[in-house]
């Protein structure tokens, strides 16, 4: 089926540019029909550059516009509840970027607005680490390396103080979400389930830092996370994020089990295992039937053609991760546990 989709993009930074752009124009029949950015300026720049016929004064003339069908909301988190609810409720299916919501509390109410237009899509990108979902599932499953026991994460770098994606600092603009903490635990939580409970510590050591034109500005979004969480089956994970400084050894997880260990590597696609004894790791291949590869947008189009569920990642599950990074801002400023 090809029959033309009307896209409505809110956003033109860099995902929109380097992903959504081109993904949706490479499927016959979706058609980027409009685009608003931050500013006036800014939306008439992205629609020259980017070859988008039509420019909006604002989001809310965009989601108002028949000629738009679908709307992907690209914008900084603050903006992703709103955008979302007016869509659906104007009839539009939504694409969210990753970062569903400032909270857990806006999250469930864009899932409300969702349950409440079944007719409608309402996606939310993907965590992009999950290419080999499938194959750790599968080695999980299998007993490769025996009863799973622990889980070690570690994520650094991302948010060096240059002014460049300032927002990822900012409360006002972020909500609750620290650093990479939700999409990073949205893939663990794929091969694990979801914890079971949290007990976690924040801090942050660079308060200010420099905006875009090198004037100091706050920034009161943690820059270090530690997290301890409980799995079923009693399995244990901790993430460690930090801010700043070269991945080491790599931005990804460490799964312990009782005989052997298999090490993801999220960002360089790799997996490697260990069975205990063994002198070193070996790389496991990924078969291509278990391979994810990015195909966001021709998954949302397909949706919205055939009508069936969304995979990865629909609006429920979005709420189960912000639940998750809401869990360890109580746990942090309480120093108690707190079930998810």
């Amino acid at each position: 089926m090809t029959e033309r989709i009307g896209i409505g993009l809110v956003g033109a930074g860099g995902i929109a540019r380097t992903r959504h752009v081109p993904g949706f124009r490479a499927l016959p029949g979706a058609e980027i029909v409009g685009v608003v950015n931050r500013t006036p300026e800014s939306t008439a720049r992205a629609a020259a550059e980017l070859g988008i016929p039509r420019t909006y004064p604002g989001w809310e003339e965009l989601v108002a516009d028949p000629a738009v069908d679908a709307v992907v909301v690209a914008t900084w988190p603050y903006l992703h509840a709103p955008i979302t609810i007016a869509a659906l409720g104007a009839g539009k299916h939504v694409l969210v970027e990753a970062r569903m919501a400032m909270d857990a509390a806006e999250a469930r109410a864009m899932l409300e607005a969702a349950e409440a237009r079944p007719d409608r899509v309402a996606m939310v990108v993907p965590a992009p680490f999950g290419f080999a979902d499938a194959t750790v599932r599968r080695l999980l499953a299998t007993g490769a390396i025996g009863e799973l026991r622990t889980v070690r994460v570690s994520w650094s770098g991302g948010i060096a103080p240059t002014g460049r994606d300032q927002w990822r600092r900012e409360r006002r603009h972020s909500g609750n979400n620290v650093m990479a903490l939700g999409i990073v635990y949205e893939s663990v939580a794929r091969w694990l389930g979801h914890a079971t409970d949290v007990v976690a510590t924040l801090h942050n050591f660079a308060p200010v830092q420099a905006g875009p034109d090198g004037s100091p500005v706050p920034a009161d979004v943690a820059d270090v996370a530690a997290v301890i969480a409980g799995f079923p089956g009693g399995v244990v994970a901790t993430f460690a994020l930090a801010g700043y400084g070269r991945p080491d050894p790599v931005n990804g997880a460490t799964l312990v089990g009782t005989d052997g260990v298999l090490r993801v590597d999220m960002v360089g696609s790799r997996l490697e295992l260990a069975p205990t004894g063994a002198a070193a790791f070996v790389e496991v291949a990924i078969p291509d039937d278990e391979r994810w590869t990015w195909s966001v947008e021709a998954d949302f189009v397909a949706a919205i053609r055939d009508g069936g569920p969304v995979r990865l990642t629909d609006f429920a599950t979005g709420v189960r991760y912000m639940r998750f990074t809401d869990a360890v801002h109580e746990a942090a400023a309480t120093g108690r546990r707190v079930v998810p």
